[in-house]
């Protein structure tokens, strides 16, 4: 009866980007030169921004750490910081169902 109180999870249900708590979000991603996998976790409170379009925006370079391949990858978030989409430019998003924790 009252479903619209509840609290719903933001990105939760996104393949590529899982949701670990209310203000937390983490992807994986394969770099396309040496396949080198890198982790980023990031915050709504430090790392999210507004984006021109409305929603907001999380953008960040990427240096892999051994070999040093280069790439960038994009998470768009709806103004209820749902994910909308990912773009990776040198890189390929690691799906959820496929990390082994």
């Amino acid at each position: 009866m009252f479903g619209w109180l509840r609290r719903g999870s933001s990105g939760a249900s996104h393949p590529l980007v899982r949701q670990d708590d209310p203000g937390t979000f983490r992807v994986r991603v394969r770099t396309r030169g040496h396949g080198e996998v890198v982790e980023f976790r990031f915050t709504k409170a430090a790392h999210i921004g507004a984006d021109d379009g409305g929603g907001y925006l999380f953008r960040k370079p990427v240096i892999s750490p051994q070999h040093f391949d280069r790439g960038e990858l994009v998470v768009r978030f709806d103004d209820r910081y749902r994910v909308t989409g990912t773009e990776a430019e040198g890189l390929d998003f690691i799906p959820v169902a496929q990390w082994e924790d």
